[in-house]
């Protein structure tokens, strides 16, 4: 049986919330539940007063804002540690993961109170999709960087060609067999279909 959860009321406890466990989210623990998996997805602008930002208007959104506020949404959930207690939770963000995969090697660094380094939650509890990233050489990083099956195939519509994003995949420098995961088997391992 397909379940769709809806991440309103997860996303807003996550963006309203100053404190550091955000691992009171009920949906994580709903998704593990059902084994399906979660999409944090961007969306207004963040409220807080960004002082990077101030006076570049052209930072909010898609061109910085969204995957810096995404991402970091999904690392608080990493140190919260929600994936050690719920171990088959699974959270996917797109963009390409929303610049963290290509941070991996930063991350591994890290001294936290975890079961596994953070890295490590990329690949099985974090997966990504290719939506809004159109670079051939993009999507190869994040194959090297947290492996085949944890990348899934998707399109940031409106806003994109299905064509290009299509042709991205077609001309990424990896096997055939790396590409039929991205396409679809990726998907439909992780969604049961």
């Amino acid at each position: 049986m397909a379940h769709h959860l809806t991440l309103a009321t997860c996303v807003r406890p996550l963006r309203s919330t100053a404190r550091g466990d955000v691992g009171f989210c009920p949906k994580v623990y709903r998704g593990e539940e059902l084994r399906v998996p979660l999409y944090l997805h961007p969306g207004s602008l963040p409220r807080d007063d960004w002082h990077v930002m101030r006076g570049r208007p052209e930072m909010y959104g898609a061109s910085w804002s969204w995957q810096a506020e995404t991402g970091g949404h999904a690392m608080r959930l990493i140190y919260a540690g929600v994936f050690d207690r719920h171990p088959g939770a699974t959270l996917i963000l797109g963009h390409l993961g929303e610049f963290l995969p290509f941070q991996r090697y930063r991350s591994l660094q890290l001294d936290a109170p975890l079961e596994r380094m953070p890295s490590q939650y990329f690949g099985s509890n974090i997966l990504i999709t290719t939506s809004g990233v159109l670079a051939p050489e993009a999507v190869q990083a994040a194959v090297l960087s947290i492996g085949a099956e944890a990348v899934m195939f998707a399109i940031d519509y409106p806003y994109e060609s299905t064509a290009e994003a299509v042709d991205s995949i077609e001309k990424c420098d990896v096997s055939p067999e790396v590409k039929e995961k991205i396409a679809h088997l990726n998907a439909r391992r992780v969604r049961g279909i």
